[in-house]
């Protein structure tokens, strides 16, 4: 070791002590009740933004739920009110409302002003639950400006109400009733929240995919702010749920596959369907929670379902053992959703996206084995044409490699040509660099001239990429220029290779004319990240570019408009005289100074996020506009025409 360069270190230490301001036991803050959600409310309900607002109605109904999986709830109504509150109502066996032995206060007042207070930690409240660590309604009570709690039980209406998660009095009975259940009224604290709007669109179709994983469950959302009103109640539950996901499809089973299994501790429901496409299209969900990211009911649903064919297709001689089907090749075409039901869930990380408990496999895979085994066995016509299909994607299998693996090979990207004129950035680190997918040459070039080439990279695509909704090859897919050059940009692969660790950008921006083409080219894109590089829209890689529509120059000053109402609004407010008005038709109409100040400045440019909140939604979108169908497409624009401001994935 080097003593002078320790000394000179312990100098510099002795220094910053000697210089730094006190720090003891004063410093120490210890937050009482409710403090820590206030304080902190992103640890809680994940972010102040639309996203965590939401989230409180979604704690609140997930209670909801926990008593229809008790059996005790067959009902819940969610109201958006006119004066911005949310009243959460259901008909199960309401909190309780006896005294807590210890805290010596009400039963609500404690689950409304203790974290990890509930019936979820044991005992006989819940066997089966979603929401799993009791801060829900503490939660949503911290954060409110005021909330209410009704409770009908036994014959009586109990009442109490609170203050930023304050009680005002203590739980009361203000009269009989009929009733039975829980009703939570709630005011989100401005304080708080970046917006306290609720979006009806947003929890429609939450509840509708709740309402599909609880056969039997309605859920009713209504909005007193604009007299909209939903209702959802599916007695088929999942099996209807895929039906809907390959409504406008050729099918192959006749009737949709549903596979089910209750025991004292779980409950498994499968339901598949093979189409005539060739993209796979499975949720999964655990205790009606979206495991986004899979787990271990997933694995047991994927491995059993390729031995299953493969041994099927090996014993009837279709094929031999050494040229086995890949998962890939089995999934394709298939719908399916995964859901099931158990005691005491585990979930990897706070966002509970992903199942963790082992033995959920083994408990799916003895469903698949006795059930799907059983229905190809008896049904030897379907189970060989559905073998014909694996083989006819077996045979695609090693075209698509060989465009995966091009993907793979860095020296590809940097000594090859590529068709898109890829112009990448110097920056090496993928979560710097984001890369601009442009509609032609003219744009791209003004876009390579205005760029920030130290991690902004440009990718012109030369007309109208392929409509992958159209093709039934892969291979054909994988052939088209364009694709080819945002599969090798992108370095991720596709399908089963997508590999997130190899993705180059951690940006991907669409960026086209605000026209019917450039919409056209948008939809195009998103269809093909959603088909084939899902994880790119799921994981919020994807980014939408807002381009202004009008540029209004006044003397010296130049104003930027990207809606027709915000140009409207600026020019009822100024003297008109001698102003100019110019409409951008096109991205090639702007200088690169220009585009750069307006839609690629990070400190300026206004960007949407692609999410993928209803896969649902997604599919039957993206087959009512680019599928085989334009009946139904021409239907759907002249219902539309006149309402629609942007289309969300």
């Amino acid at each position: 070791m080097n003593s002078e360069f320790d000394e000179q270190n312990v100098e510099e230490l002795e220094n910053k002590l000697k210089h730094s301001t006190k720090y003891d036991e004063s410093d120490i803050q210890v937050l009482e009740g409710l403090e820590p959600v206030r304080k902190r409310p992103g640890m809680y309900i994940g972010s102040t933004d639309e996203r965590g607002l939401h989230h409180l109605i979604i704690e609140i109904v997930d209670n909801s739920i926990d008593e229809a999986l008790a059996g005790y709830c067959n009902k819940v109504v969610v109201t958006l009110c006119k004066d911005g509150s949310v009243s959460v109502k259901d008909n199960g066996r309401g909190i309780p409302t006896g005294m807590h032995k210890t805290e010596k206060k009400s039963a609500v007042e404690v689950v409304l002003t203790k974290l990890h207070a509930g019936g979820k930690f044991g005992g006989n409240g819940y066997k089966i639950s979603g929401g799993l660590h009791g801060v829900g309604l503490s939660v949503v009570n911290a954060l409110s400006v005021w909330l209410k709690a009704d409770i009908y039980q036994n014959g009586k209406h109990y009442f109490q109400e609170y203050r930023r998660g304050v009680p005002l009095a203590p739980l009361a009975v203000v009269g009989d009733t009929q009733d039975r259940g829980t009703q939570i009224s709630f005011y989100p604290d401005k304080e708080i929240f970046e917006t306290i709007d609720f979006n009806f669109d947003f929890l429609k179709v939450r509840f509708r995919e709740i309402a599909f994983l609880n056969r039997g469950l309605t859920i009713e959302l209504i909005d007193e702010r604009n007299d909209q009103k939903v209702s959802f109640c599916f007695e088929g539950g999942i099996k209807e749920y895929v039906q809907q996901l390959c409504a406008k499809k050729q099918t192959l089973f006749g009737d949709v596959l549903y596979l089910q299994k209750v025991a004292d501790n779980y409950e498994v429901e499968i339901c598949m369907q093979y189409d005539d496409g060739y993209a796979e299209n499975i949720h999964s969900y655990a205790n009606n929670i979206n495991t986004i990211e899979g787990g271990t009911h997933l694995t047991g649903f994927k491995n059993s379902l390729t031995k299953i064919i493969n041994d099927y297709a090996i014993k009837n001689k279709m094929i031999k053992e050494s040229d086995k089907l890949s998962g890939e090749d089995v999934r394709e075409g298939l719908n399916a959703v995964i859901s099931v039901k158990l005691t005491n869930p585990q979930f990897e990380g706070q966002t509970k996206t992903k199942l963790g408990n082992s033995q959920m496999r083994g408990y799916v895979e003895k469903v698949m084995f006795d059930g799907f085994g059983s229905f190809l066995e008896e049904n030897p016509a379907t189970a060989r044409e559905l073998i014909s299909r694996c083989l006819t994607a077996q045979k695609a299998r090693d075209a698509a490699r060989n465009a995966r693996d091009l993907t793979r090979r860095k020296s590809v990207l940097e000594h090859t040509t590529l068709p898109g004129k890829l112009s990448d950035c110097t920056d090496k680190d993928p979560k710097n660099c984001e890369i601009y997918i442009v509609e032609g040459d003219s744009a791209g070039g003004t876009a390579k001239q205005g760029r920030d080439r130290r991690y902004q990279a440009i990718l012109p695509l030369r007309g109208k990429i392929l409509n992958v909704e159209k093709v039934g090859s892969v291979s054909k897919i994988l052939e088209n220029a364009e694709i080819n050059s945002m599969i090798t940009a992108f370095g991720c692969g596709i399908h089963e290779a997508y590999d997130e660790s190899k993705l180059r950008y951690h940006k991907i921006i669409c960026m086209t004319d605000a026209d019917v083409d450039g919409s056209h080219i948008r939809i195009l894109l998103l269809t093909f990240f959603f088909r084939f590089m899902r994880p790119l829209i799921s994981q919020g890689h994807v980014y939408i570019a807002q381009p202004p529509l009008y540029k209004v120059s006044k003397g010296k000053e130049d104003k930027y408009f990207y809606s027709d109402e915000a140009l409207d609004e600026y020019l009822k407010t100024i003297d008109q005289k001698g102003v100019e008005i110019q409409r951008y038709k096109g991205l090639g109409e702007m200088n690169a100074d220009q585009l750069w100040e307006t839609t690629m400045d990070p400190e300026r440019r206004i960007m949407l996020r692609v999410t993928m909140e209803d896969a649902l939604a997604a599919e039957e979108v993206f087959d009512l506009l680019m599928g085989e169908k334009p009946e139904l497409r021409r239907k759907f624009i002249e219902d539309n025409a006149a309402s629609v401001e942007d289309l969300d994935v």
